[in-house]
């Protein structure tokens, strides 16, 4: 959300505290409501729907239960039976591997259901032929949109295998099975959906997973910044008023009580500012900056050449340009050693010049996140030493290319 609590729609790349939005998709809220819904589509992409519907289809098994009860006796029919259960087992074994595990260990218990197939060929005879259908689901599982050549050879192979066999038949021309030729493709295809949605409500739900980390960091970031937006300007006033105080004390303690008194002040309001900033309401103003960056410049001893109002300035912008205000006459204060500080206001620009040693770092972090509100607000920052000497911070938004009035 922005900072009035309006919907923000995101860009491919962009993700804003509060409620998330992607083009193309539901809303999601952040927070209790969010967490919940991530949640939800975690719980269907990996929870116990991945593993039931998949295993519905072991109910085909009877047939080859049967089939082995009737071409098996002894310990034949036992061996038979205890190959379906592990067949059965290394199923559904292998459809939750197919989430929770790596490759390896899915590919493996697919060689292992193969091995199995072939392995209860002597028992139930062509009706292990039924097998195949849970093969086909467990291709499909693992090859998706590829699987459709392994899942046709699977096909041509169960249907035309048991005919060629004589031992399994009264006579060798025995016709296909018409039922595994119809019952593999058609199971394959619809577990191809069945994977498809799911695969599609657990990509989604890593999605908003990630846009919801995404998020309390760019929160992070904000509040970060904010804070040394709000805390540096106001520590640095504090800490000049407290020096002048104590230097005066001595001989004027009559002004010193009142410097003292507005130190006081500036702490309860930077308390104040902090409080606000976590709560994601607080106001810069470009006249309150402008009024505030007078008293700190003359506590710092430095003369200052500002305008007496902010009339000119484009009331789109005076938000902003009091946030570059705040963060240029905190630096000149803080790192310039100046004697001399000029704030010159247009339209769409202002720019902060001063006569000091010209050292205000460029990739310091105030520096770095006033450019990210420039950037933001569509415009551009120029920082950079003054010749002979100096400093001269300049941002502009829109079409305006002239100098500063």
């Amino acid at each position: 959300m922005n900072r009035r609590g309006a919907p923000v729609t995101l860009e491919p790349s962009t993700v804003e505290a509060g409620t998330v939005e992607v083009v193309g998709t539901a809303t999601v809220p952040a927070g209790p409501a969010g967490t919940e819904w991530v949640a939800a589509q975690r719980k269907w992409a990996r929870g116990w729907r991945g593993t039931v519907f998949p295993g519905v289809f072991l109910g085909y098994l009877v047939q080859v239960v049967g089939a082995t009860a009737h071409d098996s006796r002894g310990v034949a029919a036992v061996a038979g039976y205890a190959i379906i259960v592990g067949f059965g087992a290394c199923y559904l074994i292998a459809i939750r591997a197919l989430w929770q595990a790596g490759a390896l260990r899915f590919w493996g218990l697919y060689a292992a259901l193969v091995a199995l197939w072939a392995a209860e060929l002597p028992f139930a005879h062509a009706d292990a032929s039924v097998m195949c259908v849970f093969i086909a689901v467990v291709t499909v599982a693992g090859l998706g949109t590829r699987s459709l050549l392994p899942v046709v050879a699977l096909t041509l192979f169960a249907v035309f295998l048991p005919p060629a066999v004589a031992s399994w038949h009264d006579s060798v021309g025995t016709s296909v099975d018409n039922g595994t030729l119809i019952a593999i493709p058609l199971t394959a295809l619809a577990m191809f959906g069945f994977f498809q949605v799911t695969r599609g409500n657990r990509a989604l739900a890593d999605a908003r997973s990630e846009l919801a980390r995404l998020a309390a960091e760019n929160e992070r970031s904000r509040i970060a910044r904010d804070l040394h937006d709000l805390l540096g300007h106001s520590l640095t006033t504090i800490t000049v008023k407290a020096g002048l105080a104590r230097r005066i004390a001595a001989t004027d303690p009559a002004r010193a009580l009142v410097e003292i008194s507005e130190v006081e002040d500036l702490a309860r309001s930077a308390l104040a500012d902090v409080r606000a900033t976590v709560a994601n309401y607080r106001e810069v103003t470009l006249a309150g900056e402008l009024a505030t960056g007078k008293e700190l410049l003359r506590a710092a001893g430095v003369t200052a050449d500002l305008p007496s109002a902010v009339d000119i300035v484009d009331l789109r912008h005076r938000e902003l340009f009091g946030w570059v205000l705040r963060e240029g006459l905190t630096n000149v204060v803080r790192h310039a050693h100046a004697t001399s500080c000029a704030v010159l206001f247009s339209t769409s620009s202002v720019e902060i010049i001063d006569d000091g040693v010209g050292g205000v770092p460029l990739a310091g972090s105030g520096l770095a996140g006033l450019r990210q509100r420039v950037t933001a607000a569509g415009g551009r920052v120029d920082a950079g030493p003054r010749e002979p000497n100096g400093w001269r911070l300049r941002v502009s938004l829109g079409m305006d290319g002239g100098a500063p009035a």
